[in-house]
């Protein structure tokens, strides 16, 4: 699974993936987290407002930052 972080390095990105990590331990999943920080390439996914989550590239969140039991439910619903 490949999973990206979409913004700017701003505290909620840092934030975002911080609770992404946790919930990849928390599941057991096999994952690698990439953070993209270019904005032409954050915008190609449709993303306006940072942060994103991109999972297999799906975007399934932007906007906001999460609790780690939601990215844990955003995880396990496309977990293959």
């Amino acid at each position: 699974m490949i999973i990206k972080v979409l913004g700017s390095g701003c505290a909620n990105c840092k934030n975002l993936e911080r609770v992404t990590r946790e919930a990849i331990a928390e599941l057991g999943i096999d994952a690698t987290i990439e953070k993209v920080l270019d904005y032409p390439t954050i915008v190609n996914y449709g993303v306006m407002s940072t942060p994103g989550l991109v999972v297999d590239e799906k975007v399934v969140l932007s906007g906001r930052v999460p609790t780690v039991a939601q990215v844990r439910e955003l995880l396990a619903a496309v977990k293959p």
